[in-house]
């Protein structure tokens, strides 16, 4: 008795994951319907047929989840070329390059070039189911920014706002980096990077990025506003 309730809520717990099993004929086939034969038969066919579609499976790997590699590979491909913060300045007021600051919203109002848009790559994570909660967990351990989801409407936004003939610099806080290191010898990824490496994939061909981020713009002393402008 024991072991008919063990196995059948393995079954049950199984099939309360969206299960799909083979049909009751298919366990019966060539089979009497002595209860005994029947239950070891379906134990033996439930363990080897179910297959399980559980809710809680991860979704598919969006873009920005690529590997670092296979980003910084299209990086080169598309000549996405970093400048410093100096560069960046005259290049903005020069040549009308637009500074797209993907930083949360919170951290734009704090302090942003003059001129700068922002559209951030990343937003606070609205649900709190127990995907939410691991997917919180995981941009923490990468550094990225806690408690943050990936803004799906990152394209749109930056299409809305900017718009896909112009020349872009992509900003956020560190900046990353292209170059190899010793320290990381396929340089390091960052928010404006995985932001450039969306706006190449999706037809954007003046792409540039900010290295050293606005830290280092503001470490500089270079123009900074507060607010929305």
């Amino acid at each position: 008795m024991i072991t008919m309730l063990a196995a059948s809520s393995v079954v049950n717990s199984n099939l309360a994951c969206s299960s799909r099993i083979s049909s009751s004929s298919d366990f019966t086939s060539g089979h009497s319907w002595r209860p005994t034969e029947a239950v070891k038969l379906a134990r033996t066919r439930a363990v080897s047929s179910i297959r399980i579609n559980c809710a809680a499976t991860k979704p598919a790997k969006t873009p920005a989840e690529e590997e670092w590699k296979v980003k910084r590979k299209l990086l080169a491909e598309k000549r996405v070329r970093s400048v410093d913060v100096k560069e960046a300045l005259r290049l903005q007021k020069e040549n009308n390059f637009v500074i797209l600051d993907v930083r949360p919203e919170a951290e734009f109002k704090e302090a942003h070039p003059p001129g700068a848009v922002n559209v951030q790559i990343y937003r606070l994570i609205k649900e709190w189911t127990a995907w939410d909660i691991a997917r919180r967990a995981a941009f923490a351990f990468f550094g990225i920014f806690a408690g943050t989801e990936e803004n799906p409407e990152f394209i749109q936004s930056v299409d809305a706002k900017v718009g896909k003939d112009a020349k872009i610099i992509v900003a956020c806080s560190t900046g990353g980096t292209l170059k190899p290191t010793q320290n990381f010898p396929d340089g390091k990824q960052s928010r404006s990077l995985i932001a450039a490496y969306l706006l190449v994939l999706n037809g954007y061909s003046n792409v540039y990025h900010l290295e050293g981020g606005l830290y280092a713009w503001f470490k500089e002393g270079l123009p900074a506003v507060d607010g929305e402008e």
